[in-house]
């Protein structure tokens, strides 16, 4: 029998220690954010449809993003016992200098359209972290600007070779000068990809006033606060900031470029090559033959060609083929530091995120940034104590298993079906 009692006064009090009340609002949302997809949240409440679409879509059926991100769901850690992960080393060296987490800011466009305070939050965050940021031909932020905002930490620029060559040339020489450490050669956007649910959406750059647009905002009349009180939004690096957004890439890029072209950056850049965008192994092989400093596997966060392969599945093949000769870096569908974990213990030197960062940028600005930089240093550490290693280097295939699901049709004879 359970022997019964009067509750006690002092035992009361003990449980009925309140907890002193939040009263900044964004601070209190934010640290009730215990995840990306709570950001992601948080961001969608917060950020009128268009704005959020552009961050959150992909191409024509999104296929390439859904299956990015069932990919690292379909993963199998495999933890090891007894060891001593009182501490853990979550640092590593990548492209010639060192980071304080084993992944950096992505470069993303348009990224004021998401929150006025846009890459100047995230390259002051991520200097804040010790990681590295890196600011987009597309972003609206100079680099000189960025520069100012992360004055000790590492830069990276990644570069659209365009049909006004001059404008690319113009933009390595200022990255050079400017301090920036690596240029990303980004080669998977000869063409904008069919974004439809921009097009849906009628979403140009600047962002138009229409009947549809107006109704949006009135939830969310802190957005066009911010938007219509702030300098115009343009582009850093482009004179031409008026249509769709696959008019201004198309208007833009240029679908003639070729392996020339990779020759004449890199007799131009002094730091630094990688080339982002990778997508077979036979091309990881031929830029070896050329000479790259890294490559980053990547489809465009699924934002260019639907039903390309997924980054992460080709990960540990492209490493067996080029690991040993070039660091190899990966990109797409990376929602949680255990994704980065996976990475990494799959052959990866790094991992790059862009939505996830973009949806702390929507939910609160820099504060928001730092959060899900927070979020996902949290997750990498915990991941790395219960798998049971002590730092990143010590991470390897014998950690994690991918699970099969999407299996290659094979024809009679053994032939890979081409479909």
């Amino acid at each position: 029998m359970v022997r019964r009692q009067a509750p006690r006064p002092a035992e009361l009090r003990e449980l009925l220690q309140l907890k002193r009340p939040t009263f900044d609002a964004r601070r209190r949302r934010l640290e009730a954010a215990l995840t990306i997809e709570d950001l992601r949240r948080i961001a969608k409440r917060r950020t009128p449809a268009a704005a959020f679409d552009y961050t959150d879509g992909a191409a024509e059926d999104e296929l390439s993003l859904k299956r990015a991100r069932q990919a690292f769901r379909d993963v199998e850690f495999h933890p090891a016992i007894l060891r001593d992960v009182s501490h853990v080393d979550t640092s590593t060296t990548v492209f010639g200098g060192p980071s304080a987490l084993p992944f950096a800011i992505a470069p993303t466009g348009f990224t004021r359209l998401m929150h006025t305070q846009g890459e100047h939050a995230g390259a002051a965050a991520a200097g804040a972290a010790g990681i590295p940021f890196t600011l987009s031909t597309l972003g609206t932020a100079t680099i000189e600007d960025v520069r100012a905002a992360n004055p000790h930490g590492r830069n990276w620029f990644q570069l659209y070779v365009m049909k006004q060559r001059e404008i690319s040339y113009g933009l390595v020489e200022r990255a050079a000068q400017s301090g920036f450490d690596t240029l990303f050669f980004t080669v998977d956007t000869p063409v904008a990809g069919a974004r439809l649910r921009d097009t849906r959406n009628g979403f140009s750059i600047p962002p138009r006033l229409t009947v549809r647009t107006v109704a949006n905002a009135v939830p969310r009349p802190w957005w066009w606060v911010d938007f219509l009180t702030t300098p115009k939004l343009e582009f850093a690096s482009l004179s031409s900031t008026g249509g769709t957004v696959g008019e201004l890439l198309d208007s833009a890029m240029d679908p003639s470029i070729t392996w020339a072209d990779l020759e004449t950056i890199r007799s131009m850049w002094p730091g630094r090559l990688v080339v982002k965008g990778v997508q077979t192994v036979a091309d990881a092989r031929q830029l070896v033959d050329h000479g790259v400093d890294g490559i980053v596997l990547s489809n465009h966060g699924g934002r260019q060609l639907d039903r390309a392969p997924v980054p992460f599945h080709l990960l540990p093949e492209v490493v067996r083929e080029v690991g040993r000769h070039t660091e190899v870096a990966v990109d797409t569908g990376i929602m949680s530091g255990a994704d980065v974990v996976a990475c990494l213990a799959l052959g990866a030197r790094f991992t790059l995120i862009g939505r996830a960062y973009l949806y702390g940028l929507m939910a609160g600005g820099r504060q928001g940034v730092d959060r899900a930089i927070e979020i996902l240093a949290g997750q990498v550490v915990r991941t790395m104590k219960l798998l049971q290693v002590t730092s990143v280097e010590e991470l390897g295939p014998q950690h994690v298993t991918q699970l099969q699901r999407l299996v290659p049709r094979r024809l009679p004879g053994g032939d890979r079906s081409p479909i």
